[in-house]
């Protein structure tokens, strides 16, 4: 640890005392009596504290470290400090104070000491994420809470009420020329006196009186919110310590104007009015998550200060009641890529009349505020390694690169990957099939489905499934179905099903003009498709050229590692994405879920002010690659259509399975050429 040298305000007398904050390393002379929080106040030191000294937050938790400090030329011992005081006594008594610990508003400092700030006293702490490749939280939201006393009004004195918490504020904290929002001075007289001239105040930004309440506050919530095309995921945030309070999800309401964005983009355009059905739909399925996270979490939705939100670029307009019209034609215009800062209440959100709202930037037409939010939940430009981002939806979303330079592109993947345009999909529901594996000798199958942990082969999967059933195939489940089916040879490279093995099982059947394989019989029976290896085929290969386009822009032929986010990314295999060629190859355990990594962005950005800064700069570095005009797009799609790629070597992927080998004559390319010479 560097020791920082002593504040020159703070040289005195051989009668002063000396005082060394850890982990910061600041120190100081200070006259004796004087109160920690004080000296760390004068020097700069991160410690918290909302109630300005009087005892009652308890955020200036501070630990004495004593013993002889040679480094500091320090003997630091208890009798340094005051004896407990009255005050943290009362405070002991009614919140709990670990005995190794003091308020540091009422510990007078008698001789020289070394005083240790522990992380959850700092204003500007940490929260620790689980990943270790990922950073940590800083703790620094735009919104503070200040506890002030006002002084009463009197005859000799006209100045007004306003002007007197101005007057407080200043003088106790600091701050000065704030401004004020209407809906403060509306009841502020009343809260002044029901508070009998003691309130806290909630600043934004450290410039806007966004709050007052009567006597001591000091814990205000913030929202995090992911706005997908399917479903909408809510986070209730602390923003004093950044705990996740409560979380909740429900499936967006504008899927009855249309089931993917294009068709969102239609409605629009067929209908005048449906910027404005689609944005009510959208904010009212909102307000219905507020009321769920604060009834979860027993908290008033009226604490909520502060808002940031998430979603790609459709999304992202109808939220804000903007036309999406543009967005559906050549060259994908976004209304603004910039982020928006506004009050809350333009969303008719269910929380405080002065709450703030934040929407990230966009990076492009079809690149939105949802991969800003994945990136800064990534953060690939803090890393050497190539990293490659996918967020797999309906238009998935990548992002590829490292500090050096950052490359963006959208490609359109459709439904099947969530189940749709599959004969018996369905979206991850409790009966859908989400785990298949095939025995390569007898070709028969054994699944697991959504809300049971039995296979289909075991004892008790028939009791485990009783209330649910076997009811549909999942995006999971059916890559792995098609995964299988080519690792045992049911299907060729070319996604063509082999009709030949009927002959070894009857689970290969007739269908139509071609053939399909049977996964369950029951009420409701369960089948792999031609055509749905055709959907899986077109969707897995646009993602695939998407990437490829990406790679050879930035002049890289392999990748370090892939993280795959949203729902999808958490719930596959990476093995069977990689085996049917959705991802390029690399080394299976530097291939992982990244989980919600939008709504964790939003998070980030809701929790820590610099953030915002950090990710509206770097999604203006990122540069962004147009799919649908790159002349090399197609003839990349058309390779990746073969399972796992026409000519990408999987060097790494077969070090852990065994690929069937290559027949010229299944390949696509070929076979498209053949058909060319015929005519």
């Amino acid at each position: 640890m560097s020791v920082a040298p002593e504040s020159p305000s703070s040289v005195g007398t051989a009668a002063d005392v000396r005082v060394v904050f850890t982990p910061s390393g600041r120190r100081g002379r200070f006259a004796k009596n004087t109160t920690v929080l004080e000296a760390a106040r004068e020097l700069g030191v991160d410690l918290d504290s909302v109630c300005g000294g009087r005892g009652i937050c308890g955020r200036c938790q501070i630990e004495l470290s004593e013993g002889s400090f040679a480094k500091h030329g320090i003997e630091s011992r208890h009798d340094h400090l005051s004896s407990f005081s009255r005050v943290e006594a009362d405070y002991a008594r009614e919140q709990s104070l670990a005995d190794n610990r003091r308020l540091g508003c009422s510990s007078r400092i008698l001789g020289d000491v070394v005083i240790d700030i522990p992380p959850d006293s700092q204003v500007h702490r940490q929260v620790v994420r689980k990943r270790a490749e990922v950073h940590d939280i800083d703790i620094n939201p735009l919104v503070r809470l200040y506890f002030i006393e006002v002084a009463e009004p009197n005859m000799h004195d006209p100045s007004g009420d306003l002007r007197r918490v101005r007057e407080a504020i200043e003088f106790e904290w600091g701050l000065t020329d704030l401004a004020i929002d209407l809906t403060v001075v509306e009841e502020l007289q009343s809260i002044l006196r029901l508070g009998e001239w003691k309130v806290t105040v909630a600043v934004f930004d450290g410039h806007d009186i966004i709050a007052i309440w009567p006597g001591f506050k000091d814990r205000v919530l913030g929202l995090a919110v992911d706005v997908g095309s399917t479903t909408i995921a809510a986070h209730l945030c602390d923003l004093a310590s950044g705990d996740v309070l409560a979380s909740s999800g429900m499936m967006n309401p504008q899927i009855r104007f249309g089931e993917d964005l294009m068709s969102r983009v239609s409605y629009v355009m067929m209908h005048p009015d449906g910027v404005v059905q689609m944005s009510d739909a959208v904010r009212s399925a909102i307000c219905t998550l507020v009321d769920e996270v604060c009834l979860e979490a027993e908290v008033d939705a009226l604490d909520i200060l502060d808002s940031t939100f998430v979603g790609n670029p459709v999304m992202h307009h109808l939220l804000l009641g903007l036309s999406p019209v543009e967005l559906g034609v050549a060259p994908f215009a976004l209304a603004t890529d910039e982020s928006v800062e506004f009050q809350a209440s333009e969303l008719d959100l269910s929380c405080h009349p002065g709450a703030r709202a934040y929407t990230l930037p966009c990076i492009a037409g079809h690149v939105g505020a949802d991969a800003a939010a994945m990136v800064l939940s990534e953060a690939p430009y803090l890393r050497d390694e190539v990293t490659l981002l996918v967020d797999v939806g309906t238009n998935a979303e990548i992002i590829l690169g490292n500090r050096s330079r950052l490359l963006a592109a959208s490609s359109p993947t459709g439904p099947a990957f969530e189940g749709a345009q599959i004969s018996c999909g369905q979206r991850a529901a409790p009966g859908a099939i989400e785990r298949v594996r095939i025995n390569p000798e007898t070709l028969e199958a054994r699944f697991k489905v959504i809300g049971s942990e039995v296979w289909s082969d075991e004892i008790g999967f028939e009791t485990s499934i009783a209330n649910i059933g076997v009811t549909g195939i999942c995006g999971s489940g059916i890559i792995e179905a098609v995964a299988e089916m080519f690792l045992v040879g049911l299907v060729q490279a070319d996604g063509v099903i082999d009709g030949q093995l009927t002959s070894r099982s009857n689970r290969v059947v007739a269908d139509a003009r071609t053939w399909a394989y049977v996964l369950h019989r029951g009420d409701r029976e369960i089948r792999v498709t031609q055509n749905d290896i055709r959907a899986i085929q077109l969707a897995k290969a646009a993602l695939y050229a998407g990437i490829q386009l990406l790679m050879e822009h930035l002049g890289v032929s392999a990748v370090d590692r892939i993280r795959l986010a949203g729902a999808f990314g958490a719930h596959i295999d990476v093995k069977y994405a990689m085996v049917l060629g959705l991802i390029p190859d690399c080394t299976l355990e530097h291939v992982t879920a990244a989980g919600n990594a939008a709504g964790t962005g939003a998070r980030i950005a809701l929790l820590d002010r610099n953030a915002r800064q950090e990710i509206e700069r770097e999604v203006r570095r990122i540069e962004k690659i147009e799919t649908a005009i790159e002349p090399r797009f197609q003839e990349h799609f058309v390779a990746a259509m073969e399972i796992p790629h026409e000519n990408a070597e999987f060097t790494e992927l077969l070090k852990v399975v065994d690929l069937p080998k290559r027949s010229v004559k299944t390949s696509v390319s070929a076979r498209r050429k053949r058909r060319r010479c015929h005519r």
